[in-house]
């Protein structure tokens, strides 16, 4: 029981030993309370106002902390010197959040989204009836950023998102040497929660589709800067040249003098040591130019 007891009491120090404060909160209303930083808190209480000609109010973390603390709560700690609650714009964001969705959809084969939050960077009493929204190209490599929109008179409007979601990735399961061909051997497909990629995480591995373009390390997100599509013809291996002339097809075999992959231009060498150039046309196969 005694040991029970410990185990359940080192569970909740831990978990609120690490509660950090956020830098910046949103609330709807100018009366920010204990609620807004501790959901469903069950004895409420009001921390602060924000001014009636103002929709921000910024508080310094330590007395923010300061206050927390007497009030039972001294786990929390903060990265942050300043505390920011931002009060919620009244604007309908569906459409701009149907298109960060659609987005991120596009960009992944397999993303789960469950929520997207979504805040203009000024506070907005209502939204023009006609804008077009824009999203900066490499935004879905981040689960959050900026977007902005346009009006049919050429203003922008800014707006802060973050997207909550899980992509599937490939992940290493050894070392991959250069030119390694990647298959079931030596990746695995695991479901992480979207953050921030270097570059687009490879969205499909099967058999013949992609080889390792540089030495890849264990446990490594594989991306399209990791990878190259497949050599389908490897140097000094033997492959089957065709040449067509006059309605008539000839074959021979060759000597592949470098790799390849499908329509690549290559040299190989005949059996008479001739060396000529083809196009590669499938595994092992090539035609004569």
């Amino acid at each position: 029981m005694l040991t029970k007891t410990f185990f359940s009491l080192f569970i909740y120090l831990t978990l609120y030993s690490s509660s950090t404060l956020d830098e910046t909160y949103y609330v709807n209303t100018k009366t920010i309370n204990l609620s807004h930083i501790i959901p469903n808190v069950k004895n409420d209480s009001k921390l602060f106002s924000i001014e009636n000609t103002k929709h921000t109010k910024r508080v310094k973390t330590k007395d923010l902390l300061n206050t927390l603390k007497q009030l039972g709560y001294a786990e929390f700690s903060s990265k942050s010197s300043y505390t920011n609650f931002v009060l919620k714009s009244p604007i309908d964001t569906s459409k701009i959040e149907l298109k960060i969705k659609n987005y991120y959809q596009n960009k992944y084969e397999n993303i789960n989204i469950t929520d997207i939050f979504i805040e203009p960077r000024g506070y907005l009493v209502s939204l023009p009836e006609n804008y077009t929204v824009n999203i900066r190209s490499r935004n879905y490599l981040s689960r959050s950023g900026v977007i902005y929109i346009k009006t049919s008179d050429n203003k922008k409007m800014f707006f802060n998102y973050d997207v909550t979601a899980t992509v599937l990735v490939y992940i290493s399961k050894k070392k991959i040497k250069k030119d390694v061909e990647l298959s079931v051997l030596n990746v695995s497909k695991k479901s992480i929660i979207l953050d921030k990629f270097v570059d687009k995480p490879i969205q499909n591995v099967t058999k013949g589709l992609f080889q390792s373009k540089r030495h890849i390390s264990e446990n490594k997100i594989l991306t399209i800067r990791d990878v190259e599509t497949f050599n389908i013809v490897k140097r000094d291996s033997l492959i089957n040249v065709s040449l067509k002339s006059n309605h008539m097809t000839i074959s021979f075999s060759a000597k592949a003098l470098q790799d390849g992959k499908e329509n690549d231009i290559i040299r190989v060498q005949k059996n008479n040591g001739t060396r000529v150039k083809v196009r590669i046309t499938g595994k092992n196969r090539a035609e004569m130019q």
